[in-house]
């Protein structure tokens, strides 16, 4: 019998041995939902239990065109028709067998339980040898695919009418009896059903293909399946891990869809942790700096024309969180000669970072401007127009949120006002300086947000900021022709 470690842990196949360690007749698995157990064999027996695909059940003998089975979950015995059962040999002789069927399954969307029957079946059939081979390393990716399939069946937002949800739930249930273990979290009011990963890990420690690893690592590192109640050391540890876990898949051996999908993932991890990294006290600057670095390089190397239409949207979202976390790859630059307004920060509260806008000889201790804040300030990020009248600056109060706040000489002094990605919740987003029109009235602004649909690339009057003119493409505006900032320009993934 297989440990009960493994993901696919044939219980239920291990509990259809006879007594006595005798081999059994055989085992059936269930291959169709809402399959009666009946007393007798014959279609009008009394229904003893409902089964439901993947589950196994000890063949005893055979009547007629009904198979006598054995029901260790249930305990107790009957009759099921044999067009609704796979009957399986758990010799190594048969395990070919079962893995070709295996290989069918998990590719067929809706199969993940018979799918996930099959695989242990072919677990307790294979000889050692063969698993720790070529044939294991598959078998056990084709659980993990299953597995995670069946964990986004659940998560899925579709509707659902309640004979779908008994099938949705009964298919759990039979994957738990293997094993499988799921767990649940809520985000923003959704549950999420998340598979633990087990065989996929697996897969990671055996002599797997690229494409095994790849596939491996993107079910491993899905954001929606990281814990939402870890604390900020615990969770950029386990972003240091996802990582390392993304780290170890050759993305160049990849076909390129497959590689695109790798390094969006990337992308978006390694912007989280030039977040995180910038936050501890325990990392330097120039550890942080590395990591918006690389999420930068992930971008760069994915092949645009090779997304799916599915891919698309992770893109863009992977594009705006790696433009959120940009400014940790941007030195701070040594404070000029100049003698002009510019930007000092202090620290405040535990956590806070207070903001000073100091004139040009250097008071600090009567600033023009103060505020403080729990967000990072990417203090590289501060550009004065050339009328000496306004700054801009980026703020990031999250790991995927990056704010504009703008400072403001007017009648009655310096004021800060923030400009955020998009008027709803902190989520996905950004909002950056792109240009100062001459005149001191005007600034450049390009703004993203996701679930939003599309960029936007606006003309704000300085002392509302409200939007004067807006386009998706800055080419439309004519002041973005002219005014745009050659450093933002250059840098920004606005313009990708």
């Amino acid at each position: 019998m297989i440990a009960r470690a493994l993901a696919c842990a044939a219980m239920a196949l291990a509990s259809a041995a006879a007594p006595g360690g005798e081999p059994a007749p055989g085992v059936a698995i269930v291959s169709r939902d809402q399959a009666p157990l009946r007393a007798a064999p014959r279609d009008s027996g009394a229904s003893l239990a409902v089964l439901w695909q993947g589950e196994a059940l000890e063949v005893r003998g055979e009547r007629m065109d009904y198979l006598q089975v054995w029901d260790y979950r249930r305990e107790r015995g009957g009759f099921v028709h044999a067009s609704q059962v796979r009957r399986a040999g758990l010799t190594p002789a048969e395990a070919p067998e079962l893995l070709a069927v295996l290989r069918f399954l998990r590719d067929s969307p809706g199969e993940e339980a018979l799918g996930i029957g099959f695989a242990a079946a072919y677990v307790e059939a294979v000889s050692p040898e063969a698993f720790g081979g070529a044939a294991g390393i598959e078998a056990l990716d084709a659980l993990g695919t299953l597995a995670d399939r069946l964990a986004r069946r659940a998560s899925s937002g579709a509707p659902r009418t309640k004979a779908a949800q008994a099938i949705l739930s009964a298919h759990l249930d039979v994957a738990a009896r293997y094993g499988v273990k799921f767990a649940s979290y809520e985000r923003e009011g959704r549950v999420h059903i998340c598979y633990d990963g087990d065989a996929f890990r697996r897969v990671l420690a055996m002599r797997s293909t690229p494409a095994q690893r790849a596939r491996a690592a993107l079910a491993l590192t899905r954001e929606e399946c990281v814990a939402p109640v870890l604390g900020p050391h615990e969770r950029r540890l386990v972003d240091e891990w996802r990582a390392d876990v993304l780290d170890g898949v050759d993305a160049q051996a990849l076909p390129p869809y497959l590689k695109n999908r790798v390094l969006m993932r990337r992308a978006g991890i390694w912007s989280t942790l030039a977040f995180r990294r910038t936050r501890s006290v325990i990392q330097s600057g120039e550890s942080a700096g590395l990591a918006a670095k690389r999420a930068l390089a992930a971008l760069e190397g994915i092949n645009r024309t090779e997304l799916t239409d599915d891919d698309r949207r992770i893109y863009s979202d992977a594009a705006i969180r790696a433009n959120a976390s940009r400014w940790a790859a941007s030195p701070v630059p040594p404070e000029g000669a100049a003698k002009r307004p510019r930007i000092v920060t202090l620290p405040g509260n535990p956590g806070e970072t207070c903001i000073l806008l100091i004139d040009e000889n250097g008071d600090m201790r009567h600033p023009l401007a103060r505020r403080c804040t729990y967000g990072i300030v990417w203090t590289a990020s501060a550009t004065l127009n050339p009328e000496g009248t306004a700054l801009a600056l980026a703020v990031q109060p999250t790991e995927t949120w990056r704010e504009l706040w703008v400072l403001r000489l007017g009648a009655e002094g310096w004021t800060i006002r923030i400009l955020p990605p998009a008027a709803s919740t902190p989520g996905v987003g950004y909002a950056e300086f792109a240009g100062w029109v001459p005149g001191g009235r005007k600034m450049l602004v390009a703004r993203e947000a996701s679930g939003e649909g599309r960029r936007r690339f606006e003309v704000l009057a300085l002392g509302s900021l409200a939007t004067e003119q807006q386009a998706g493409d800055p080419r439309v505006l004519r002041a973005f022709q002219r005014w745009q900032d050659a450093s933002w320009r250059r840098e920004t993934l606005s313009l990708r």
